[in-house]
């Protein structure tokens, strides 16, 4: 069975530096066996309703502004997957499942995936996050989506549980594990309640500390987790990597499940 993954995505300059914490992206791979497609739940396909990419090639989008030339240069040919996009419908019934012919691969997939898997040789499916929709609704489709980790697809949700960005401190964007108080205590607070298996209340987090509503001042780049989340199974354990806080109002961190 393929583990499921949450990763913090960050700056789509990730797409071109060499950090730590694409470095991470691409160990990743060598801890587990290359899947037959990926299905991703990206912070930055915010719709209304639940649609599911089902092009036979998508687009590389440049979903962001004000970046350098090469950036928007970088294109991500990675195939689609028709037959992933059908299944995915079936798992998800009977809630309502639209595919979607227009959208392709915007930065919180492809930046990742870029280092993942460089040669774009693994199809990759997105599915929409439904804004109507409250967590639980978010996480109950995880559930039904479990059966992908038998049939060799790696689930992977992409956003950041630290995510303000009318508080970002560009000033201090390349210090070292920089965040303001309240971003630290929000960081510790998910963390604590990933590792120990609260996730009635990571489900449930409009109803956390002032901190974490700092935190998630929109609930768009969390919500990809509680997709995670209802994947794992009861005994598994969580391992966190790139816990790091990023221009005081980030957090890079992501989990392995499995």
């Amino acid at each position: 069975m393929l583990p499921i993954l949450f990763v913090g995505h960050g700056s789509p300059m990730n797409a071109i530096e060499d950090n730590r914490f694409v470095a991470t992206f691409r160990d990743l791979t060598k801890t587990f066996r290359k899947p037959k497609a990926i299905l991703c739940i990206s912070a930055h396909w915010y719709t209304e309703g639940t649609w599911v990419t089902a092009m036979e090639h998508p687009r590389t989008i440049h979903d962001f502004g004000g970046f350098p030339k090469e950036l928007y240069a970088i294109n991500y040919p990675a195939p689609g997957n028709r037959a992933l996009a059908e299944h995915v419908r079936a798992l998800l019934a009977p809630h309502a499942v639209g595919f979607d012919l227009e959208w392709g691969l915007d930065h919180g997939t492809w930046t990742v995936l870029k280092h993942m898997y460089p040669n774009a040789d693994v199809p990759v499916v997105q599915l929409s996050i439904d804004y109507n929709k409250p967590g639980v609704y978010h996480f109950e489709l995880g559930k039904k989506l479990r059966k992908l980790r038998d049939e060799e697809v790696l689930v992977m949700g992409s956003g950041n549980l630290v995510h303000n960005l009318g508080l970002i401190d560009f000033q201090n964007y390349e210090k070292e594990d920089y965040g303001f108080d309240w971003a630290k205590e929000a960081r510790e607070t998910l963390n604590n309640l990933l590792l120990s298996g609260g996730i009635e209340s990571l489900v449930q987090f409009e109803k956390l500390s002032d901190a974490v509503q700092l935190a998630i001042p929109t609930p768009e780049h969390y919500l990809p987790l509680l997709y995670v989340l209802g994947m794992k199974d009861a005994k598994e354990r969580i391992e966190l990597f790139n816990d790091v806080l990023v221009a005081g109002s980030l957090s890079m961190t992501g989990l392995k499940i499995g």
